[in-house]
């Protein structure tokens, strides 16, 4: 780690994310590269690896990112409204996903290659961001639906963390695969990032135990 106080080092580090998803919105994950961040910093490119060592733990860094902000408002959403309906809850669960385009894009393209190209120290830090992602909406769970059985409660997270990597490439099409769709004679219907959770959410409430 680079000598300096702890606010110079967050810094840098936020800068070297921030370079990173400014290039993600106009690149692939296999162009940019570590010269590319480096690039679009203040700062030398051999300096980067300071602070990561390869562009995965940068990515990685961005979606524990992702998953905190999400948390926060969640979090924030639990302060604010005491009670939902199943409806009502479906509808802010979906809008708030709906806010995190980049969390759902990143977690469907690239979420294999960033934990398998993170050192140990890494990974361990985005687990911990994971694992709140997870024990924030059990707690919604528990707050808007009390009576909710414990096993419902488990099945609902089981299903809907594993369902967040599917959302992106099913609400996000280029118009090469939608052209080929067409072609192939598939007739689906596209839904919004809304809309997608939002109906998935609404059928896991309504399952009876």
């Amino acid at each position: 780690m680079p000598k300096g106080s702890p606010e110079l080092t967050e810094a840098r580090r936020e800068e070297i994310i921030n370079a990173c998803e400014k290039l993600y919105q106009t690149m692939s994950f296999k162009e940019i590269t570590i010269k590319e961040i480096g690039n679009a910093t203040s700062f030398t490119r051999t300096s980067i690896y300071n602070y990561f060592q390869t562009k995965e733990e940068i990515f990685l860094a961005l979606l524990k990112r992702e998953y905190e902000l999400w948390i926060a408002s969640l979090r924030r959403t639990m302060e604010q409204v005491e009670t939902m309906t199943r409806d009502e809850f479906a509808s802010m669960l979906a809008h708030s996903l709906e806010e995190r385009a980049q969390l759902l894009k990143i977690l469907s393209m690239n979420h294999y290659d960033m934990e398998t190209g993170s050192r140990p120290e890494h990974l361990a830090a985005f687990k911990v961001a994971y694992g709140e992602a997870i024990r924030t909406v059990t707690d919604c769970l528990q707050q808007y639906f009390p009576d909710m059985p414990i096993q419902q409660k488990q099945d609902f997270i089981y299903t809907f963390f594993p369902f967040l990597f599917g959302i992106y490439p099913y609400t996000y099409v280029t118009e090469k695969q939608r052209a080929a769709m067409e072609q192939a004679g598939v007739n689906y219907v596209f839904l919004s990032i809304y809309e997608l959770t939002y109906h998935c959410v609404k059928k896991l409430l309504e399952v009876e135990r």
